[in-house]
C-alpha cells in the first residue's frame, strides 16, 4: 500500500486516501485491510457532502446521497482494480448518472483531474456537469446519459471484452426502467460476465418504490430474469467484499442487490427522499463540524452564490415557474368539474417527478385521480393514452422534455388509437440545466412525427406563466395529443410597448396563432418559449441603436400562421430564435414553410448545437442565443 500524492488547497486532505491492492481470489481481508478500506471510505464520504454541497452553496444543485451510498462498493473495485488489473475493465460503469460525484472523486484520487477543480462541482464552465461527459471532464471514462441506460451499454463492453469482469454500477430506480429488463435477458442468455452492484435504498425522487409500486422487488425481477442475486448489508465492509469476491468467480452475469438506508449516518438526511438531491447546505455543515472538518465548513460558508449579471429589458419583475404554473392551471380546471365527472374522465399518472413537473399540486388537491408510478416514462404515457383512448376521458402524463425522445414510439401508438392525452414536458431547452447534455429537452419536435392526415397532435411552448396558464385553459378539453412544453428555469413576465403584461387582463390564447409582440420595418425574429424574453431585450437594444426590429412569439410550435407567415415573409430577413436543436427545432422547418409560399427574406436560425457547459443562465451565452448573441446575428443579416 502507497499514499496517492495527491496535493491541492481542497479543504480535505486527498492525500490520505491509500491505494490498497486487493485479489479477489483471496475474500478475506486482513485487519489492515479493513482498516484501510474503512478509512477510505470515510475519507471518499467526507469528500463527497463537502464538494456537492458547493453546488447547494453556489444555487447548481446536485445528487449527495447516491454517490455517498455507494462508495464502500467503489472503493473495494479500485483496490480490485489495482490488484489484478488484467482480471477487469477498470472503470466504474454506472447506470445513474446523478451519482457523478464518484467519477469526478475517482478521476481525483487517480491523479487525473486537479483535486481543486471539485470544488466548482457543476459550476459553469468548470466542465464538471451533473453527469458523467466523456472527452469532456479529465479521467471520465465514460458517458452515462439518462438513468438506466448503462447496463445495455455494458452488455457490449462485456462483448467486447469476453475475457474480463464488467462492473455496472446500478440502483432500484434505474431497474424500473425498462431498457434493464432487456438487458437482463441478452446478459442472461448470453453468459455475459456482467456483475450489477445495485444500490437498494427504497428512494428515488417523489417517494420511496416500496410504497408507490408495491409488489416491485428488485432482487426476485432479476432472479426471475435468470440472473445469480445474493443480498446483503453493504455497510457490512466484510460482507460486501466476500460477495464481490464470490461475484467474480461465478462466471456469468451476477447482481449484488446492496440494501442500506440512503445517505446512511448522516443526521437530518438519511433515509429519506431528500437524500437524493443535493445535501442541504445546513446538513452539510452539521456533518462536516461534527466530523471536525473545519475547513471545509469555512469553505462553504464563504461560497457566495453568484447571481445572473444580466439586467434584461422588455419585461418585468414577476418571474413565474411555468411547471409549476402548468399543474396550478390544471388543478383550476378540475375544480370546475364535479367530483364524479373528474373520477370517470381525468387520470394524472407521474413518472417520479410530481415536484419537477408541477404534477404535485394536482396529486394534493385531487388524490383519487392521480396514479404515483415509477420510472418507466414509456409504460406511463401508454397508460394515460390508454385511458384517454374514450371519447371525452383525458390522460394526463409529465416528466422532463429530456424523455420524450424515449417515448417516440408510444406517441405512435396513442396517435393511430386517437387518444387524448395532455403532456407536461418540463426542464425543456437548455436553461438552468447543470446537469448538461443528456437531460437537455432540445428534440422536443419529434413529437409531432405523424402523417399530414393523422390524428391532431399539438405542441405548445407558453413564454410565461401568465401565458401558461392561459394555454392550459384554452387547450385542456381539447381532443387529441397536445404536448405543454417548460422550463426548469422561471421566467419573466413579457410586457407590451406601455410598459403593461403582453399577457395581462382579457389575453386569451388561441391554438395556432402567432402572435406580434414587437411590430418591426428591418425584418423579424420568431421565438418561443425562455428565448422570447431574451429576444424581447434584443429587439429593444436594437431599436434604441436604430435598427427596427419585429418580434413573433410562436406559442404553437407545430402549426402554421398564414397571415404571420406571409407578414414576416414579406420583410426584409426572418431569424429562428429558439433553445431546442439547431438541426431538428423550428429553425428547421421555418424556412422551409417560407420558400414554400415563395417568400424569400434572408433567413437564419440560432438554437442549441453544441455540448453543454454545466452551470445555469450559462448555458444561454455558451449556445449564442443570449440577447448579444441574437443582436450579432441580426446585425450580420442587415449588413
Amino acid at each position: 500500500m502507497t499514499a496517492t500524492t495527491t496535493k491541492a488547497t481542497f479543504p480535505i486532505d486527498l492525500s490520505a486516501y491509500k491505494q490498497l491492492s486487493l485479489d479477489p481470489a483471496n475474500p478475506t481481508l486482513t485487519s489492515e485491510q479493513r482498516e484501510t478500506l474503512l478509512a477510505n471510505i470515510q475519507l471518499c464520504r467526507d469528500a463527497i457532502v463537502f464538494f456537492t454541497a458547493t453546488g447547494a452553496a453556489r444555487g447548481v444543485g446536485g445528487h449527495t446521497g447516491g454517490p455517498y451510498d455507494t462508495v464502500p462498493e467503489v472503493v473495494i473495485l479500485d483496490a480490485l482494480f489495482r490488484g489484478a488489473p488484467d482480471k477487469f475493465v477498470p472503470i466504474f460503469f454506472d447506470e445513474a448518472g446523478h451519482r457523478v460525484a464518484t467519477q469526478y472523486l475517482m478521476a481525483a484520487l487517480h491523479g487525473e483531474l486537479p483535486v481543486e477543480r471539485l470544488a466548482h462541482y457543476r459550476e459553469g464552465h468548470a466542465e464538471l456537469p451533473g453527469h458523467p461527459e466523456l472527452g469532456l471532464t479529465p479521467g471520465v471514462k465514460f458517458s452515462s446519459g439518462r438513468l438506466g441506460h448503462m447496463w445495455p451499454y455494458v452488455n457490449g463492453v462485456a462483448l467486447a471484452n469476453p475475457n474480463k469482469v464488467v462492473f455496472c454500477l446500478g440502483s432500484d430506480g434505474s431497474q424500473q426502467e425498462g431498457n434493464d429488463a432487456e438487458a437482463a435477458r441478452l446478459a442472461v442468455a448470453k453468459n455475459l460476465n456482467v456483475k450489477l452492484l445495485v444500490d437498494d435504498n427504497d428512494v428515488t425522487i417523489a417517494g420511496h418504490p416500496s410504497k408507490y409500486l408495491p409488489g416491485f422487488s428488485v432482487g426476485k425481477t432479476l432472479s426471475g430474469q435468470g440472473l445469480n442475486v445474493n443480498d446483503g448489508n453493504p455497510e457490512d465492509i466484510d460482507d460486501l467484499y466476500r460477495r464481490i469476491c464470490e461475484a467474480i468467480t461465478t462466471d456469468g452475469p451476477v447482481a449484488l442487490i446492496n440494501k442500506r438506508k440512503m445517505a446512511v449516518g448522516i443526521e437530518g438526511v438519511e433515509g429519506s427522499v431528500h437524500g437524493h438531491d443535493v445535501i442541504p447546505l445546513d446538513k452539510a455543515i452539521a456533518y462536516l463540524e461534527k466530523r471536525g472538518k473545519t475547513e471545509a465548513v469555512n469553505y462553504l460558508k464563504n461560497i457566495e452564490k453568484p447571481k445572473q449579471p444580466y439586467k434584461f429589458i422588455g419585461s418585468g419583475d414577476k418571474s413565474g415557474s411555468n411547471r409549476g404554473v402548468f399543474g396550478e392551471a390544471v388543478v383550476s380546471v378540475l375544480s370546475r368539474m364535479s367530483e364524479a365527472e373528474r373520477k370517470e374522465k381525468v387520470m394524472c399518472i407521474d413518472s417520479d417527478l410530481e415536484g419537477s413537473c408541477g404534477l404535485k399540486i394536482i396529486h394534493d388537491t385531487y388524490p383519487e385521480i392521480f396514479i404515483s408510478s415509477g420510472i418507466m416514462e414509456r409504460g406511463n404515457f401508454a397508460a394515460a393514452a390508454g385511458f384517454g383512448m374514450e371519447k371525452g376521458k383525458q390522460g394526463i402524463f409529465g416528466t422532463f422534455a429530456a424523455f420524450l425522445e424515449m417515448c417516440i414510439s408510444e406517441i405512435t401508438m396513442a396517435r393511430l388509437n386517437y387518444s387524448n392525452v395532455l403532456c407536461h414536458f418540463s426542464h425543456t431547452g437548455v436553461d438552468d440545466m447543470a446537469d448538461n447534455t443528456c437531460h437537455f429537452g432540445i428534440n422536443n419536435m419529434f413529437a409531432d412525427n405523424g402523417l399530414d392526415d393523422g390524428y391532431e397532435t399539438q405542441l405548445y411552448f407558453p413564454a410565461d406563466a401568465a401565458q401558461m396558464t392561459a394555454c392550459v385553459e384554452a387547450i385542456f378539453h381539447n381532443p387529441g395529443l397536445r404536448f405543454v412544453f417548460s422550463t426548469r428555469s422561471k421566467t419573466p413576465n413579457i410586457l407590451d410597448t406601455n410598459g403593461k403584461d403582453f399577457y395581462g387582463e382579457g389575453y386569451t390564447f388561441v391554438p395556432g396563432k402567432d402572435e406580434v409582440v414587437r411590430e418591426g420595418t428591418a425584418g423579424y425574429i420568431i421565438s418561443f418559449g425562455e428565448a422570447l424574453y431574451r429576444a424581447v431585450d434584443a429587439v429593444e437594444r436594437l431599436k434604441q441603436e436604430g435598427i427596427d426590429v419585429g418580434l413573433i412569439n410562436k406559442p404553437t410550435l407545430n402549426t402554421i400562421d398564414e397571415e404571420v407567415l406571409a407578414k414576416v415573409g414579406a420583410s426584409p430577413f426572418v431569424l429562428v430564435v429558439e433553445s431546442f436543436n439547431r438541426r431538428t427545432g423550428l429553425g428547421s422547418r421555418f424556412g422551409s414553410w417560407l420558400l414554400e409560399r415563395g417568400l424569400t427574406p434572408k433567413y437564419a436560425h440560432l438554437g442549441t448545437h453544441k455540448e453543454g457547459c454545466g452551470g445555469l443562465w450559462e448555458q444561454y451565452p455558451h449556445q449564442g442565443i443570449d440577447p448579444e448573441g441574437i443582436m450579432k446575428k441580426v446585425r450580420e443579416l442587415i449588413a
